[in-house]
């Protein structure tokens, strides 16, 4: 079945003369069956990447603190891809935690690729394309404008309103949506599974990190995962940590969510 991506209803904006519609705060894309994918609008801004020295579960990968630049809007999916989802495109379901809402695992950064590959090609990419975020847009989406180790704050005793991690998981994962979202309407960037991005790792990039837009390495061996997941301790959800594993490793643990960017990026 074709996929058509359908913008959700939302109040009418006046427009004015001469100027471009504003795009809509949310996006529905129609994966066939009665599967869905909602995407929630992130708008460009500047924020400050990774953790400051009083971190004192900060790693040194996650410094130096930095200045960055989110120059165009993108969408980004408010869920982890479901099981259900990746039915949709795949055909098929390898996720361990067996559930239609759970989000999908054990697939690798390179089967997320191919899931993406698929989706672009049944939309046309007709306003937008596919893609993993990048690392630097995944941490301006989980902090939602926060400045402090969690996108609700620094105590670590409300990260179970906002997240299934090793203390309430039962080392499982759970069906996406049940716990709090952040500011912007995104949900789970903490935990349930850990999230691949598009970047090459590198340990020291934040030191030569440009100020619009990074984009990772140019090369390297391992690809950047982000956020907690069911088994993680509170330090290792944190909006700053970062982590890595090879592109063709799947992992019961690390899943993915989907971006859209203008088609011309």
């Amino acid at each position: 079945m074709a996929v058509g991506c359908v913008a959700v209803a939302t109040a009418a904006e006046p427009k004015e003369a001469g100027k471009t519609k504003s795009p809509a705060k949310e996006l529905t894309v129609d994966l066939g069956e009665g599967v869905k994918l909602e995407m929630v609008l992130i708008k460009s801004g500047t924020f400050m990447m990774g953790s400051p020295d009083s971190d004192t579960n900060a790693g040194d990968n996650e410094k130096p603190q930095h200045q960055v630049r989110i120059t165009r809007p993108f969408y980004l999916g408010k869920y982890a891809v479901t099981q259900e989802q990746w039915k949709a495109v795949m055909g098929g379901n390898p996720g361990k935690f067996e559930g239609p809402s759970n989000p999908v695992e054990l697939v690798s950064w390179r089967d997320c690729q191919v899931f993406l590959g698929k989706l672009n090609v049944k939309t046309g990419e007709k306003g937008g394309k596919f893609v993993l975020p990048t690392e630097a847009q995944w941490e301006y989406a989980c902090r939602a404008g926060s400045t402090t180790r969690y996108c609700f704050g620094d105590d670590e005793k409300q990260l179970s309103e906002y997240a299934w991690y090793v203390d309430n998981s039962g080392d499982e994962t759970h069906p996406v949506g049940k716990k709090r979202p952040n500011a912007w309407g995104l949900f789970g960037m903490h935990g349930n599974v850990s999230e691949w991005c598009q970047d090459w790792y590198a340990s020291d990039y934040y030191r030569k990190s440009p100020l619009n837009d990074p984009q990772g390495p140019t090369r390297g061996t391992d690809r950047v995962n982000r956020g907690g997941c069911c088994g993680a301790k509170p330090e290792d959800c944190r909006s700053a940590c970062r982590g890595d594993e090879a592109p063709g490793l799947s992992l019961d643990y690390i899943g993915f969510r989907v971006a859209r960017v203008s088609a011309d990026k």
